[in-house]
C-alpha cells in the first residue's frame, strides 16, 4: 500500500463522511457534520490517510482545549479512533498510528490522547488500532463502564423492573418522539444536574436542537408525559449496530410513576425491531473512571444489560 497522510481540509468533509458511513466503526460522532457544530470552539488537528488517490482512513482530533501541549481523538465527541472501511489493518494500521504520532511530534504536541471507539459498535471486527497502541508503548489512562443490553442474547430482567414496569403502565404515562418537547425534557434535565451534581448538560437545548436538525434520522426524543407535563425523557444516537441513551432525566412526579422504566421499554423494543445488535445505557462513572455510581450502574444492568468498556489511550513525550 501506498500510505500517505495529510491535514484535514474542508474540502474533504463530504468524502471523509462517505467514508465514516461505510467505515468498520464509525458513528455519526465522527462524522464532520456533526463536529461542525462546534464551530471554532477547537483547534482542529485531523489527519486523513489515502493510498494514491483514494481516501482510506480518517482521525478526528483537536487540540486539548485544556492542555495546548496535547492533542485528542477527539475532546468535542464521546471518542474518536482512527476509522478506515477496512483497509488499515495489520501492518497497515500500524503504520498509520506511527505517521499520526510522529507528525504530531513535529506539530509540537508532547502527548497523543485516542478514544478508542467501544466494540458495540463495531459492524465488523476492529481492534487493530489497539494493537497498533500497544507497540508505540501506549498507556490506559482511562477506563469508563457502561452497561450494554444484548438485543440477540438479552440477560434476564430484575423482578423490580417488572414491578416499575406494571406500575408505569398503569400510571396514565403518555410517550411521545416529538422533539418539539426538547426544551421541557431540557428544564428537567437541567433541575436534575444542578441539584444532584451542581453541573449542566454537555450540550444546551440550542445544541441538542441544532444536532437533532443535522441527524434527523440519527438523533431520536422519547419522553414520557403526565397531566400534560415532561415526566421524564431521553435523548437516544442511533447508530448502525447501536441505539445509545443519553441525557436520562426524570422530574419527582416520574419517579413516582416509574416513568423511564415506561421510557426504555419503549427505546429497547424500538431498538431490536430496527435490527440494531445492542443498546447502551451509557456509562456509569465519574472522576474518568475512577468512581463507579454503584446504584446506577445496577439500574441499567436490572434491565438485562451488562459491562462494556470505553477505553482512553496517551502516547507521551512525542
Amino acid at each position: 500500500m501506498e500510505l500517505g497522510f495529510g491535514a484535514y481540509t474542508s474540502a474533504q468533509a463530504e468524502a471523509w463522511d462517505a467514508l465514516i458511513a461505510e467505515s468498520t466503526a464509525g458513528t455519526i460522532l465522527q462524522t464532520r457534520r456533526f463536529l461542525s457544530y462546534h464551530g471554532n470552539r477547537f483547534a482542529d488537528a485531523s489527519l486523513c490517510f489515502w493510498d494514491g488517490p483514494k481516501l482510506i482512513g480518517v482521525l478526528p482530533a483537536a487540540r486539548d482545549p485544556l492542555d495546548a501541549n496535547s492533542v485528542i481523538s477527539h475532546p468535542g465527541v464521546t471518542f474518536g479512533g482512527l476509522l478506515h472501511r477496512g483497509r488499515l489493518r495489520g501492518t497497515d494500521m500500524l503504520a498509520a498510528m506511527q505517521i499520526a504520532v510522529a507528525h504530531y511530534a513535529a506539530e509540537g504536541y508532547l502527548t497523543f490522547r485516542y478514544k478508542a471507539v467501544p466494540r458495540i459498535y463495531h459492524r465488523a471486527p476492529a481492534e487493530d488500532d489497539l494493537y497498533a497502541l500497544f507497540r508505540l508503548g501506549a498507556r490506559r489512562y482511562r477506563c469508563d463502564l457502561s452497561t450494554a443490553i444484548d438485543l440477540s442474547h438479552r440477560l434476564e430482567i430484575s423482578s423490580r423492573r417488572k414491578r416499575a414496569l406494571n406500575k408505569a403502565l398503569d400510571s396514565g404515562l403518555t410517550l411521545s418522539e416529538d422533539a418539539c418537547h426538547a426544551p421541557a425534557l431540557w428544564a428537567v434535565l437541567e433541575t436534575n444536574l444542578a441539584k444532584k451534581h451542581e453541573a449542566t448538560p454537555v450540550h444546551t437545548v440550542a445544541e441538542i436542537t441544532l444536532l437533532h436538525s443535522l441527524f434527523p434520522d440519527g438523533i431520536r426524543f422519547v419522553t414520557a408525559h403526565l397531566a400534560n407535563k415532561v415526566a421524564a425523557g431521553v435523548v437516544l444516537f442511533l447508530n448502525e449496530t447501536t441505539v445509545h441513551a443519553q441525557y436520562i432525566a426524570s422530574s419527582d412526579i416520574g419517579h413516582e410513576a416509574n416513568a423511564l422504566d415506561f421510557i426504555f421499554d419503549r427505546a429497547i423494543r424500538m431498538a431490536k425491531d430496527s435490527n440494531r445488535r445492542y443498546f447502551n445505557f451509557g456509562i456509569s462513572c465519574e472522576e474518568e473512571g475512577h468512581i463507579l455510581n454503584d446504584g446506577l450502574c445496577r439500574f441499567k444492568a436490572e434491565f438485562g444489560g451488562a459491562g462494556i468498556v470505553h477505553e482512553f489511550y496517551e502516547v507521551r513525550s512525542l
